[in-house]
């Protein structure tokens, strides 16, 4: 039974690439009965008499998925984040980077529109990108308008499938339009009026670009942290995870323990206290959902 790979799902389709060649399928109704739902990302088993009647009859172990975007063993995130236009904003970058961590995917960090800084504007971003460098995160920076920052993109899709993801009106498909021209995606303006981008992308899509393939994904402003436990958010913060070692408790929150290691970091000036502020918020925010449920 052939094997292939899911590379875009739209209107109860399933677009399955096997040895080249694309098969439009449908999921077989047992999916239903057993909950379960196929995903672009996904390696299936699949049988069709045709390119347009096919069925996919069984889906193979994923390692990771995501919710929103839909979509499965996603090898790296590529984080697009406007420095202008929308405004860079460190605590929507964090809540990606948790939602990042905690699906055991690596997350690289794209600081687009940059050509939009002023001289006193960048030297903010500069000191945001050195900090998350000193982290051990990857921070490129691109402009559609600079073809040599397109071109330190590339290296980093090749041979991996990556999802493309950021708050709405960032630049997502503008940076995948200059890096494969011939895919014309839609893109938007800004708008004035609410400061942020329309959603241009409607549907999830793999797309090859050199050896690899990119997702594009429908725009969001948002993330929940359904499924993360609060005594697990601190592994998604690698500055707190080197040093949760140290601190006295086994299960310390890094909130109002005693002889917490991450708290003396915060104030001997070793972790940014943006993010430790951030850390903070969505542990309260946890909290918080599980009382709802």
């Amino acid at each position: 039974m052939p094997e292939g790979k899911i590379i875009k799902a739209l209107s109860g389709f399933y677009y399955v690439e096997y040895q080249g060649e694309i098969y439009q399928c449908r999921a077989r109704g047992n999916f239903r009965k057993r909950k379960l739902t196929p995903l672009v990302g996904d390696t299936v088993n699949f049988e069709a008499e045709n390119k347009t009647d096919g069925y996919i009859l069984g889906l193979k172990d994923r390692f990771n998925e995501l919710v929103r975007p839909p979509i499965a063993n996603v090898e790296q995130a590529i984080l697009v984040f406007s420095a202008m236009e929308p405004k860079f904003s460190t605590l929507l970058l964090n809540r990606f980077l948790v939602h990042i961590e905690s699906n055991n995917i690596e997350p690289i960090i794209c600081v687009s529109k940059i050509d939009l800084l002023k001289p006193e504007q960048r030297d903010e971003i500069n000191e945001y990108i050195i900090d998350y460098r000193k982290l051990d995160y990857t921070v490129l920076q691109t402009s559609i308008f600079m073809e040599e920052l397109i071109e330190e993109v590339r290296p980093w899709l090749d041979h991996k499938t990556s999802v493309f993801a950021g708050q709405s009106g960032v630049g997502k498909s503008s940076l995948l339009n200059s890096l494969k021209p011939e895919l014309n995606i839609e893109t938007n303006e800004i708008s004035t009026h609410l400061g942020r981008g329309k959603h241009t992308t409607r549907h999830v899509e793999l797309i090859p670009i050199g050896s690899g393939l990119v997702a594009d994904t429908p725009g969001f402003s948002s993330l929940d942290f359904i499924g993360i436990e609060a005594e697990e958010l601190s592994n998604c913060f690698p500055e707190m995870r080197q040093r949760e070692h140290g601190c006295k408790f086994r299960e310390c929150t890094h909130s109002s323990e005693p002889k917490c290691a991450v708290k003396e970091a915060v104030e001997a000036g070793e972790i940014a206290k943006y993010r430790y502020e951030d850390y903070l918020s969505f542990l309260d925010e946890i909290k918080q959902q599980k009382r709802r449920y």
